[in-house]
């Protein structure tokens, strides 16, 4: 699986998770492959051209605001977005979250077909919200 990183989150977070997953598995960060000031609508065209990226996004606001929201509709990607609360947590406090939360993504993104977008809370009590593409 492929997945992608976008600026709003710490770098090291997706270092982190590529450590994790092992060599079998690709994680990008939005800096690896864009300059710093890319709009979320290239970025979001360009993976949906490249095909199989799975999105992790630290900005829900890409939800409310319909061009982008068709953009990633149209981009057929698969992607979760973190809630509001993450990133205002520290650092360590967000990996640990996030590893806790990884197998119910990867687990969701084996089985669910794009174009689809969850909510990831930051309570581990909560379950993955599916977001609406429309």
């Amino acid at each position: 699986m492929k997945f992608f990183f976008d600026n709003n989150l710490p770098p090291r977070l997706a270092q982190a998770i590529q450590a994790l997953m092992g060599e079998e598995h690709v994680v990008r960060r939005l800096k690896e492959g864009f300059p710093a000031d890319t709009s979320d609508a290239d970025w979001l065209n360009t993976l949906g051209s490249e095909g199989g990226w799975v999105v992790i996004c630290g900005d829900p606001k890409i939800l409310r605001r319909p061009h982008e929201l068709r953009v990633l509709r149209d981009a057929r990607l698969l992607s979760f977005f973190l809630k509001p609360g993450w990133t205002n947590l520290d650092f360590w406090v967000q990996a640990h979250k996030l590893v806790h939360w990884w197998p119910v993504i990867m687990e969701t993104a084996k089985r669910v077909a794009p174009p689809a977008c969850f909510l990831v809370p930051v309570n581990y009590s909560s379950k993955l919200i599916q977001g609406r593409l429309d």
